[in-house]
């Protein structure tokens, strides 16, 4: 057999679609069903002999006498299953050394007209070697089964056996079944019939949604239980489907199980393949599909017998199981969490604002919202101090994913920042610090944040980006980002170390809001940044357009209103936003 198409076309459909691959499974599985009908065609062409008088030399006995006339042909033909009248070929001893063809009864003719085309036989001109009219039979039990009959004058079988003969075109028709021999006079009549479908149709019904098929290689023929529709989801009147069809009906991940089975038992590589076959709406089954071969012992597999079982109610009550079980270990382990950590982390993710920032004239407000689908602690964080110099801290982070050690890296960073703004350095030199920690903490310690000096008396805000979504400026009405630091924002937190930051800076008016957000308040999956940054500014504007009046109860009103526009009623991630605007002057609270 030819290399496996599937491997061969691996590194072609590496970079390939999900179509693409789809196509080309489906076209490897094609190219392998046809090349084995033609292998057939070869192998029955080949033992095709033309009928033809036997030869007579020194060593073949000479024929015996005319055999007697057939036995009450009447009778062989009220016979309902196919007969064949075989007479033994006898040397001088008495032994059987071949085996003539004498006739066949009525319904062997039917048999024959409904499955074989016209001219597959020669005219019958009177007794030829059994063998020579049907060669394929020599490969099968017949020849045994004949011979012992003749030997012992006792019946033999039944046994399955199998032959094929030539149709039209590159076709071969299959053909035999229960096969029986049975002496009669000086005679051996050879019958056979098909398996009882209503018996293999019973057992099928006790094994529950289980069905049988044989896919016939060398004329595509398809012989199949009547429970395979149901099992395969389709009408009671849809055709069986042949091997082809059966691929295109399966999902794409199961196109190559159901190639790799196919080849395995065209090559007899296995004396059963076993796979789970998935057909996606409408037929939405989960199938097991095992099948053997069938063939002569020397010659090609010319059918694939499967039985096919839906298992779909199966597997998808151990899926439902199995989720159930993760989940309700993950709802304890959540639980356990927040009963632990709720009390201690409440003024970790919501701390309250201090009561000095409103002296140093400014109004902050905060909201943060969990992951909705499973309330998990995140590692969102804010903080605000003033601090000795007369500034003010402003900063909001997130810290890389949820649980504990998130949380635990959010309070690090949070409680090392409040206490390293205490030395009066510049952000540029807060932020590296931070980084610092963050690095120290391990390899997946990484967090991102935007810190800021905010600075009252002169309407000064100096900030820096690890990584961080930059921060908002509202003025009167209109929305928009804040310039980045020159050379664009800095790295996030916890990747290399030794890192430096550039701050940015801002003038502020009094009345003009700054939004610092994470990005769990604008990101969509499978949204574009730039997108979700437009969505936030629009939003801003939009809850704006009647001015933001003063007061901390206004600014928390605003913010409240953003974050439920952006986020709606279930958030799909962290998100938490901070607010904050300076007060005084003539244009205070505009």
């Amino acid at each position: 057999m030819a290399d496996d198409p599937v491997r061969v076309g691996a590194s072609h459909t590496a970079g390939a679609s999900g179509n693409e691959r789809r196509r080309w499974r489906l076209h490897a599985l094609e190219t392998l069903l046809t090349e084995q009908r033609s292998r057939i065609a070869r192998y029955v062409a080949d033992r095709a002999v033309p009928v033809r008088e036997p030869r007579r030399d020194a060593r073949t006995p000479a024929p015996p006498a005319p055999g007697p006339e057939p036995p009450a042909w009447e009778l062989l033909n009220a016979l309902p299953i196919p007969t064949l009248v075989v007479l033994p070929v006898l040397d001088a001893g008495g032994s059987a050394v071949g085996f003539s063809y004498l006739g066949q009864n009525a319904a062997a003719r039917t048999y024959s007209s409904r499955r074989l085309s016209p001219g597959t036989f020669p005219p019958w001109a009177g007794a030829v070697p059994l063998f020579e009219r049907f060669p394929g039979m020599a490969d099968t039990p017949v020849p045994r089964m004949l011979t012992e009959a003749r030997r012992t004058g006792r019946s033999q079988g039944p046994e399955h056996a199998e032959w094929s003969l030539p149709g039209p075109g590159e076709q071969t028709v299959r053909v035999g079944g229960e096969m029986r021999v049975a002496p009669c006079g000086g005679v051996l009549l050879l019958t056979w019939e098909r398996e009882d479908s209503a018996r293999m149709g019973r057992a099928s019904q006790h094994l529950v949604r289980v069905s049988w098929a044989d896919w016939n290689l060398g004329d595509g023929s398809v012989e199949a239980s009547a429970e395979l529709r149901d099992v395969l989801g389709l009408p009671g009147t849809h055709p069986a489907p042949d091997l082809l069809e059966l691929g295109r009906m399966v999902t794409p991940d199961s196109l190559k199980p159901l190639y790799r089975a196919v080849r395995a038992v065209l090559l007899r590589e296995q004396e059963v393949v076993d796979c789970e076959l998935r057909l996606p709406p409408p037929y939405d089954r989960i199938v097991r599909f095992v099948a053997e071969p069938v063939g002569p012992e020397n010659g090609p597999v010319w059918t694939v017998r499967a039985v096919l079982h839906d298992v779909t109610e199966d597997r998808r009550s151990r899926a439902l199981a199995e989720r159930a079980v993760a989940e309700a270990r993950a709802q304890r382990e959540r639980a356990d969490t927040v009963a632990e950590l709720a009390e201690r982390l409440r003024q970790v993710v919501l701390p309250s604002f201090p009561a000095e920032l409103a002296r140093r004239d400014i109004e902050a407000s905060a909201v943060h919202r969990a992951e909705a689908s499973t309330a998990r602690v995140g590692g969102d964080w804010y903080k605000t101090r003033v601090l000795p110099t007369g500034q003010v801290l402003i900063a909001l982070g997130d810290a890389r994913g949820h649980g504990l050690d998130a949380v635990t890296l959010m309070a690090k960073l949070r409680y090392a920042l409040a206490g390293l703004a205490f030395t009066g350095e510049p952000v540029e030199r807060l932020t590296a610090w931070l980084n610092a920690v963050a690095c120290d903490d391990g390899d997946e310690s990484t967090a991102t944040a935007v810190i800021a000096h905010c600075h009252p008396d002169h309407g000064l805000l100096r900030w820096t980006c690890a990584g961080h979504p930059p921060p908002v400026l509202v003025r009167g009405r209109r929305a928009r980002l804040l310039d980045p630091p020159p050379g664009g924002p800095g790295i996030p937190l916890g990747v290399l170390t030794d890192e430096s930051y550039v701050a940015a800076e801002a003038s502020l008016d009094p009345g003009d809001v700054v939004l610092l957000y994470s990005d769990g308040l604008i990101e969509r999956r499978g949204s574009d940044p730039d997108r979700d940054l437009a969505r936030l500014l629009r939003a801003a504007e939009s809850y704006a357009r009647d001015g933001i009046p003063p007061g901390d109860e206004a600014l928390d009103a605003y913010v409240r209103d953003l974050v439920r526009h952006l986020t709606g009623p279930y958030p799909a991630d962290d998100s938490t936003i901070l607010a904050f605007r300076i007060i005084g002057g003539e244009n205070g609270g505009r």
